[in-house]
């Protein structure tokens, strides 16, 4: 496992016990805004220069070595269409599922993922995200869909 791999679980294994605790302290929904504090502005810092490129895809494919680098599998698919700049972002690999267990989390996709896509939507709101489909509920890949006029 690499040293930027291990950093990656171990940030998971702080937002999942944080989020444990908050949820504890004042509920679900305060727990939720609360980790959601400041979360935004991190994301448009982290992908606004990316975003600037001419299209969703080739913003996207310059993410690939940093999660490479991280121990994770992505693919990128242009499906932009219609006026639409859209792409696919597929994941093979979730490196969260071996530590959501550690804290009662069935699933880590609450608690990681919506919570990044819901950061990126208030980052950005002309861009659109969903999450189409995820390993944690049995398909072979986890696969985030983003879209914005192109």
């Amino acid at each position: 496992m690499s040293e930027k791999h291990k950093e990656l679980i171990e940030s998971a294994r702080k937002k999942f016990a944080r989020f444990r605790e908050l949820s504890e302290q004042h509920g679900e929904s305060v727990a939720w805004e609360t980790m959601l504090e400041g979360f935004p502005e991190l994301q448009k810092e982290r992908m606004g220069p990316m975003l600037a490129m001419p299209t969703l895809a080739e913003a996207f494919r310059t993410a690939v070595p940093v999660f490479e680098a991280i121990g994770m599998e992505m693919d990128v698919v242009d499906i932009s269409n219609h006026g639409v700049d859209a792409v696919l972002e597929i994941q093979r690999i979730c490196p969260w599922l071996e530590v959501c267990r550690e804290f009662g989390y069935e699933i880590p996709c609450h608690v990681i993922c919506e919570l990044d896509m819901e950061a990126t939507r208030r980052a950005f709101p002309d861009m659109k995200g969903e999450i189409l489909c995820r390993q944690a509920l049995g398909s072979p890949v986890c696969i985030f869909m983003y879209e914005r006029p192109a």
